[in-house]
This record gives structure tokens, sequence and C-alpha cells, in this order.
């Protein structure tokens, strides 16, 4: 499409970032389950266009608490909204592409 000189190009519309927040407990089985999946799911539906933080429990309770954690493994998706939060070890990837709302639609 032709423009004047000096005319700015549209914005390019990037994919949304998402950002996640995982508090864990330690190195409990259902957390470290919780951990892989999670990097798993991200690397296959969501590369170069992910933040993970992992936050354990133990080492930061009062964050835990501010954020009213109170079962562990805790998946908070912060961005992009609606929030969810989504409490397991997130074996379960079909539920959790619907609930991160990725779903591909892939049985």
């Amino acid at each position: 499409m032709w423009q004047p000189p000096g005319a700015s190009e549209p914005p390019v519309k990037r994919p949304a970032l998402f950002k996640f927040r995982l508090y864990v407990a330690a190195d409990t089985l259902n957390s470290a389950q919780a951990i892989t999946n999670l990097y798993a799911l991200c690397r296959a539906h969501l590369m170069g266009r992910h933040e993970i933080e992992v936050v354990d429990v133990f080492e930061e309770p009062q964050r835990a608490l501010a954020e009213n954690i109170r079962m562990t493994p805790t998946l908070l998706k912060i961005e992009p909204s609606p929030a969810r939060r989504i409490i397991g070890s997130l074996a379960n990837t079909q539920l959790l592409l619907e609930m991160l709302g990725l779903d591909t639609g892939i049985a």
C-alpha cells in the first residue's frame, strides 16, 4: 500500500507474551512434574513468547501467603488476561492448553 513520504508504518502486531509464576514445594514429585510439564508445554506451544518464574514456598513463604497460595504446585498465568490459577502437576496437556486459552483443537 502506498504511503506518502514521512508516514509511519502501521505497528506490527506481536504475539502475546505469556507470563507464568509457578509455586512449588521444594523438590517434591508433583512440583518437579509441574516444572517439567510447564517447560515442555512452553517449548511446544509458546516458543520465544513466555516467561516462567518458579517460586519455592519453603524459601519464600510470605510471597506465597500474599498470593493466597494454599496448595502446591500452583500455576498462575499472569499475562495475557484473563489471569488463571491452576493447581496440580500440569500433566493433562490438552486441558492445560484449554485453560490457558491456547486450545489448538487437536484431540
